[in-house]
């Protein structure tokens, strides 16, 4: 039966330090908990400790966002509550019922029971917590208000993921509209026109040049559609595996910020995160140079994340904030500028920001929906006109063949 050595608080305060046999980590900790003793750490006896954290599991997959959310609010809360660390990320662990987020959250307060801070062990789960996340609960814990920067990180990510659920709904008709014209339009080609193109063969006349050209598309479609299917998958991998490259991101991102009005949604959101996640930290008393990096990580789009870093660096060499994001006109407009620097001035950076956060997310809202207003039109229009070309394209002939009868 191993060993495991741990270090606890009794009820009086008092720390006891001590080894005990037990089948299993789990059975070791309940033994403990029996014994009204607060666990601090907690390893196998033998065990160098920073060897047990390198050799500490990894979760198979990422944990649902619904469930993180909560995970973090109910450990901010418990930690307000006075709850230690460890007894908190137990009792969350037993608590949940999805597998995945279970196995991560035990994995979480393994490493925090071994003597890892709550930053270091939530770096073993990238799938689950970014960067940013990490960042930010670093931060609480060297300033000692992890309990305020769990809520925080909670209401930011609610936030994100209403903004992200209403961008994704008012995508949602213009795809559906693309997708149908793309089905209705190959259901053409493939099934309705052949048909004619018997008929017309047996007949004999000239055709237009209108349903030549369309019935040549249906042919080539006919003939290569499968290998063309397959060239569009084998493409869509390689794409994926290109954009997952540092290089092929980076440049695929750069693009899509050039692309006219979609790139300055894409810019106007990251603004938007940027400005809250820094007037969250900055409200919290994280020094500005470590929240405006840690903000910069959030932004989403390497290039812009680029960009601020540039501007991170003019601040640590003393220059003013509003000053050093001018830099970034692409990320950050005049007006926005002008809002930064009056906040500086008059000590008003969290709540300013936070505010500008709140008035950008309402016109990034504004925007959205202005833009799929003429979106829905026009796919309509496209889709109304290849159709209405394919249609007229096969009653054409039609005209023609009853000048053959006559």
């Amino acid at each position: 039966m191993p060993s495991y050595a741990y270090k606890a608080l009794a009820a009086d305060g008092q720390v006891t330090e001590d080894v005990l046999e037990a089948g299993s980590r789990q059975e070791a900790l309940a033994h403990l908990t029996a014994r009204g003793l607060t666990l601090v750490h907690l390893r196998e006896a033998g065990q160098n400790r920073n060897t047990g954290r390198e050799q500490a599991p990894t979760a198979p997959g990422s944990v649902p966002a619904k469930a993180r959310e909560t995970f973090t609010r109910q450990l901010a809360a418990l930690l307000g509550a006075g709850v230690p660390l460890a007894t908190a990320l137990r009792r969350l662990a037993h608590e949940t019922q999805n597998r995945r987020a279970r196995e991560t959250w035990i994995g979480v307060h393994d490493l925090v029971a071994d003597g890892a801070s709550l930053a270091d062990a939530m770096t073993r789960y990238p799938r689950t917590f970014p960067r940013v996340y990490t960042a930010m609960v670093r931060a609480g814990e060297t300033g000692g208000f992890l309990d305020l920067v769990l809520s925080q990180i909670a209401d930011f990510q609610e936030r994100e993921r209403d903004l992200r659920n209403r961008a994704l709904s008012a995508l949602l008709y213009p795809a559906v509209l693309a997708l149908m014209c793309i089905a209705v339009v190959v259901f053409l080609l493939t099934f309705f026109i052949p048909r004619f193109q018997v008929m017309f063969a047996d007949f004999g006349a000239a055709l237009p040049r209108l349903t030549l050209a369309i019935i040549s598309v249906s042919d080539w479609l006919r003939r290569w559609g499968v290998l063309l299917a397959i060239v569009v998958a084998v493409g869509a991998v390689l794409f994926q595996r290109w954009r997952a490259s540092e290089s092929g991101n980076r440049c695929w991102e750069g693009w899509l910020l050039r692309v006219p009005v979609f790139g300055a949604l894409i810019a106007r959101f990251a603004m938007t995160r940027f400005c809250r996640m820094l007037g969250t930290l900055s409200g919290a008393g994280v020094p500005l140079v470590a929240a405006l990096r840690v903000a910069g990580e959030s932004l989403g789009n390497q290039v812009l994340v680029d960009a601020v870093r540039d501007a991170v660096q003019n601040v640590c060499r003393g220059n003013r904030l509003a000053d050093s994001l001018a830099t970034c006109p692409r990320l950050f407009p005049g007006s926005v500028i002008e809002i930064i620097s009056i906040a500086e001035q008059t000590a008003r950076l969290d709540q300013e920001l936070t505010r500008l956060a709140d008035s950008s997310e309402k016109e990034l809202d504004r925007q959205l929906r202005t833009a799929v207003s003429l979106a829905e039109p026009a796919m309509l229009f496209v889709m109304a006109g290849v159709i209405g070309t394919i249609v007229v394209g096969m009653v054409l002939p039609i005209f023609t063949l009853q000048d053959y009868i006559k």
